[in-house]
């Protein structure tokens, strides 16, 4: 049975669903789509309930059934799995469910390029496009598993916790891939592109509900993040971490908000009356719910968080008088729904029950407007089916977003795109062959992912491709364990593994499932149970010298040689490890094995990797010296960049990095590869800035392509085929070192992001290449003289004169009278160009786009003269047209 509520957050998220092997999942049933409608409760079969009444306004209903409930029900209901409240027919819902970049930990699902992909895309109409693609796939997942009550599960619900608009301040965080980049006005309109999409034309009834999340100020480090008091200058607030949650609210409409898990000028983010009710709902007029991030209510109180509250009643009161409506529990502080201190908060009167009643009427105003308390045949999406995912024209979106996410760094003696006369070509590195850097973190499953190798393969298939790793993301090489080297004896007269499969978190007591594997391989799917596996038998060490184990899982896992536990890496951060295990063997000695695993989400194949002495790079060197030309694919993955994680390498920490540098291994490899002299493209895919001054010097073509979804490979393989021109423009700055940066810690902006960073970089902010030219000329304001608060038009002819095709991302830059933050963007159009075609591109400025904010954090429209740039980058880096612009008066303008 399910465990009630104050436990109930522990247990799913220990949580392991998976289908084995085809003989475990014959024993584990999944209860299919259910389409019975809720039966009408005994309270209103006498006279209609107005909560029962699909005709009324959702504030009426909702005002109505939390009028009937009893303060143990309405406790229950704010938490993120709510549990069903039979005797009024409630059903339970989870809010959790993730969309970053697509459905997450769903099981199958298209999966768009990371959120810091999408923004090189600089193309807020296709992205809102993706937006809406993500949330009919959110529709059918829900159609596919809604209870006969119209429950759902885990991952299943409308409620989406995404996008995250926080500003990547600094390229060392790990989480910044999930953000929009570093501008706040190129994140403003990412965001709300993202989020129009996910909720639709409609908000009476939104296809899904979007959250903006992380309220505020969040980003890294992720060592602390539970601890950190965060006080950035009143100019900084308003300057950089609050536009992208002002235009979500004011723009976008959303209808959801994530309060963050520091705390903001000494008050926790989910106890701040500053963000949640003077900014969110003073200011910006938001009429949704605040959920908490996940344990970020329980901080508020625990003593090794910010311990603002010496109690949890305490701090459920303080957080919810507030303005937070929701908790997000967490398992790994502890942390779950905890309805009986919300009980008490009210007896002993620290909390009103009519703080409580507003709380859950926003929360059920929403889930009546979503369609979720009704049956799901009356909802105006009742079209979409439960197989409305991973759709041809899904992935299709989702390859486009990712060749427009594609970002050519260099490409000297236009090595790029190849010619015919590149007949063999090399493909080398940790991320060439990779399915991690495909999906990023917070990813769906994709049925078929196409990698950098497999997309060369396929685009140059009268082209002869040797592959050869090389190296690994911070270590050595980690193929698979081969099967001859695993026996299910001791003497190795029989090949493979014994298998055990449990429906318990630990792999204890009496398996689930006996079987034989060749290498403690298992393939795990979305299933209603706790679950997890044991692999005995035997190991045969090739040759003498040290070997690291891993095993390639998306949760946790363990691993003993002898009796001796090399690597223990059960789990604790929602990230898959990449935690390896050293151990010194010697050849022909055969040694007793055991791994041991477990599994939260929806996932692919898992398998038993090494690197054995012989794992050097000279397999690399000699695959590169019979090539005509080198693809290097490296760069970092979301299992060394991202969310808390245990990452044992130098310049990694927490999930954050300490160095922008390539990883040692990888330059040591290239490097080697280079010396060959045959001509090397570097392919990067990470989520955040590289330091690559090395290969900027060295290499004759870099090429950005991020974590590119499912269909990344097919989305490179083009790009160096020149099946279309490269056209993605950064969204962060690349710097030369992290030397440059102010600490980690200090949230000043001051010498960071392009709008305040004063040295020379690697790559500027909105910086990218193309296979053509482009010209601009005829610009023009529409008045070169404006009073303040009155609004102006940019516009430019941009032609395209090369001989290719292209997208050209034309960048309006503003530099205002005395702002320390000079130029600044503030208007971009996406357009694509034949050869030879001429457009002209029109931009506007309103008020906000040419105000500045004082020390003080209010914000005006100076008088002076204000210089606007046009062109395909900032003024400082890319051929600009300049229009110089004169404003007379001053005003203020409203936060």
């Amino acid at each position: 049975m399910k465990p009630t509520a104050p436990h109930a957050v522990r247990w799913l998220m220990s949580a392991a669903p998976f289908a084995l092997t085809a003989a475990l999942t014959a024993t584990i049933l999944v209860a299919a789509p259910a389409t019975a409608a809720p039966q009408t409760p005994a309270a209103c079969q006498d006279a209609p309930c107005p909560f029962t009444d699909a005709t009324l306004p959702p504030e009426t209903r909702a005002h109505d059934l939390i009028g009937r409930m009893t303060l143990d029900e309405k406790a229950q209901q704010l938490g993120h799995i709510a549990p069903a409240i039979p005797r009024l027919n409630v059903p339970e819902y989870n809010w959790w469910n993730e969309g970053l970049h697509g459905v997450a930990r769903a099981g199958i699902a298209t999966v768009f390029p990371q959120a810091i992909g999408m923004a090189a895309s600089w193309d807020p109409d296709l992205m809102h496009t993706v937006g809406t693609t993500v949330s009919t796939e959110f529709r059918a997942k829900y159609a596919e598993r809604v209870h006969a009550n119209g429950g759902t599960d885990f991952y299943r619900g409308l409620t989406v916790w995404s996008p995250n608009i926080n500003i990547f301040r600094d390229p060392r965080w790990g989480r910044g891939q999930e953000t929009y980049g570093e501008d706040p006005f190129l994140t403003g309109r990412m965001g709300v592109a993202y989020i129009t999409g996910l909720q639709g034309d409609d908000p009476a009834h939104p296809r899904v509900i979007a959250t903006a999340k992380h309220f505020a100020v969040h980003s890294g480090p992720e060592e602390g993040r539970h601890q950190q008091d965060m006080k950035p200058s009143a100019h900084d607030l308003e300057d950089t971490y609050l536009p992208a949650f002002r235009a979500a609210v004011t723009e976008g409409q959303v209808q959801s908000v994530m309060c963050a898990y520091n705390a903001l000028y000494d008050v926790p983010a989910c106890a701040s009356t500053e963000l949640m009710q003077e900014h969110l709902r003073d200011d910006w007029g938001f009429k949704g719910y605040v959920v908490s991030d996940c344990g970020a209510a329980a901080n508020i109180y625990r003593q090794d968080s910010l311990h603002y509250t010496k109690t949890a009643p305490e701090a459920v009161a303080i957080a919810f008088k507030a303005g937070m409506d929701l908790i997000c529990g967490d398992y790994r502080n502890n942390m779950t729904t905890e309805p009986d201190n919300i009980v008490a908060a009210v007896k002993s009167g620290l909390l009103s029950q009519d703080v409580v009643d507003r709380a859950l009427e926003r929360l059920f105003e929403a889930r009546y407007r979503l369609g979720l308390m009704d049956p799901i045949s009356a909802s105006p999406y009742a079209s979409i089916t439960p197989t409305d995912y991973n759709t041809p024209e899904h992935r299709a979106t989702a390859l486009k977003i990712a060749q427009e996410s594609i970002v050519l760094l260099k490409n000297d003696n236009k090595l790029l795109p190849f010619n015919d006369a590149v007949k063999t070509i090399a493909v080398i590195g940790p991320n060439a062959d990779s399915y991690d850097t495909l999906v990023g973190n917070y990813y769906g499953r994709p049925t078929a992912p196409v990698t950098v190798l497999d997309g060369l393969r396929a685009r140059f298939p009268n082209a002869k491709i040797i592959y050869a790793e090389g190296t690994g993301l911070i270590g050595q090489a980690q193929p698979p364990v081969p099967d001859d080297a695993l026996c299910l004896d001791a003497k190795c007269t029989k090949q493979g593994l014994k298998a055990e499969w449990f429906t318990t978190h630990e792999p204890s007591g009496t398996p689930a499932s006996t079987h034989t594997v060749a290498n403690a391989t298992a393939s795990w799917s979305a299933v209603d149970k706790d679950s997890s596996a044991r692999f005995t038998g035997y190991i045969k060490a090739p040759q003498d010298g040290e070997y690291s184990f891993r095993y390639a899982s998306e949760n946790g896992y363990r691993i003993w040689i002898g009796d001796k536990l090399i690597v223990d890496e059960w789990g604790v951060g929602d990230a898959p490890s990449i935690a390896s295990g050293k151990i010194t063997l010697k050849a022909g000695t055969i040694y007793p094995i055991r791994v041991e695993a477990f599994q939260r989400d929806a996932t692919g194949n898992q398998r038993l990797v090494w690197s054995t002495p012989a794992n050097n790079g000279d397999d690399a060197v000699a695959a590169a010296k019979q090539a005509d030309a080198v693809v290097f694919v490296g760069g970092l993955s979301a299992r060394i960049e991202g969310e808390e994680m245990k990452v044992e390498a130098a310049g990694f920490a927490g999930g954050d990095r300490t160095s922008l540098d390539l990883p040692a291994p990888q330059q040591k490899l290239l490097e080697r590869v280079s010396v060959t002299g045959k001509p090397v493209v570097l392919v990067l895919m990470n989520g955040s800035a590289l330091g690559i001054n090395w290969a900027k010097a060295n290499v004759p073509a870099i090429v950005e392509a991020w974590y590119p979804g499912g269909d990344g490979g097919t989305a490179v393989a083009g790009a160096l085929a020149g099946d279309f021109s490269p056209a993605g423009r950064l969204p962060v700055t690349f710097y030369q070192s992290a030397d440059q940066l102010p600490a980690f810690t200090d949230y000043s902006m001051t010498g960071r992001t392009y709008r305040y960073f004063k040295d020379d970089v690697l790559y500027p902010f909105g910086y990218g290449l193309s296979y053509t030219t482009f010209d601009y000329s005829d610009a023009a304001l529409s008045a070169p003289a404006i009073k303040a608060g009155d609004a102006v038009t940019a516009q430019v002819k941009i032609t395209n004169g090369g001989g290719r095709d292209s997208d050209e991302v034309v960048q309006l830059y503003v530099k205002k009278p005395g702002d320390s933050a000079n130029p600044v963007l503030a208007g971009f159009q996406r357009v694509h160009l034949k050869a030879g075609e001429s457009r002209t591109v029109s931009l506007a400025l309103d008020a906000r786009a040419l105000s500045q904010v004082d020390d003080k954090g209010n914000r005006h429209v100076l008088p002076g003269r204000y210089d606007i740039s046009l062109g395909g980058g900032q003024p400082a880096y890319a051929k600009t047209v300049s229009l110089p612009l004169t404003i007379t008066g001053q005003i203020e303008v409203a936060p």
